[in-house]
């Protein structure tokens, strides 16, 4: 497995959830993590378990300008940008057909989709001089399977940040760069807490934690630069989906 000692991270949506489990499990490893997001308390809160390894930039990954300058500025202050996780992400809570707003599309698709390839984009030409890095964007089950759960704005936006993230291999695979998208099923996060339904607190523990998907990115970031792992997908054992199918066939066993 790779050291990772000294080589920079740069992670989006750090300031909760998968983001910040990625950050935590980064610098456990040894990175330099720089944490990025739209709330400053929270990324703090983060960069204290980061145990001196972290930097601030708060950003909204809506504006590409902002992107771009903060890129700039870890590149001027750190020298290299060796992984990226792009775990920036929001739902709404009227996310169906009937009740989606355009400007509700909008804001999903600006963030989960927009945002993520500008960040993408921004770390590409550093990536491609180093010819070395890789690029984690957090997709999800949504991504691999259309669902009234997830709505049409969040299911297209990881449906294309999947095809977005094929698409860096076939171009920069060659230059040294590997492009992983994460596709989780249900992560006990913020972002279960616009759903329609609530979801209960014995549901969201049987769930994939944060933590888990942080373990998940510092394996990708220790894999050898000659190995790719194109898309990787992580689901609780318990899967509610398959539950609800299976009941309808088989005897199931009660949580």
């Amino acid at each position: 497995m790779r050291d990772l000692n000294g080589k920079v991270a740069w992670i989006t949506g750090a300031g909760t959830g998968i983001g910040s489990g990625a950050a935590i499990a980064l610098a456990s490893a040894g990175m330099q993590v720089v944490l990025s997001g739209r709330r400053e308390e929270k990324l703090k809160e983060v960069a204290a378990a980061c145990h001196g390894n972290a930097h601030i930039e708060i950003l909204d990954v809506a504006n590409k300008d902002d992107v771009l300058a903060v890129v700039e500025r870890i590149k001027t202050r750190l020298g290299r940008i060796d992984v990226m996780v792009a775990s920036a992400g929001i739902n709404v809570k009227n996310r169906n057909w009937h009740n989606v707003t355009l400007e509700d599309w909008d804001s999903v698709i600006r963030i989960d989709l927009d945002g993520a390839f500008y960040c993408c984009k921004a770390v590409l030409p550093i990536m491609q001089a180093q010819e070395d890095g890789l690029i984690i964007n957090i997709s999800s089950w949504a991504g691999k399977h259309v669902s009234v759960v997830t709505g049409p704005a969040y299911t297209a936006a990881k449906h294309a940040m999947n095809a977005m993230n094929e698409s860096l291999n076939m171009e920069a695979g060659s230059y040294g760069v590997r492009a992983c998208a994460i596709c989780p099923g249900e992560v006990s996060t913020p972002i279960l807490d616009s759903r329609p339904i609530p979801v209960s607190d014995e549901d969201r523990a049987m769930m994939v934690q944060s933590e888990d998907c942080g373990e998940v990115v510092k394996f990708l970031a220790q894999l050898p630069a000659h190995v790719c792992i194109n898309e990787l997908t992580i689901s609780p054992t318990w899967n509610r989906g398959y539950v609800a199918q299976a009941r309808q066939q088989v005897p199931v066993k009660s949580k």
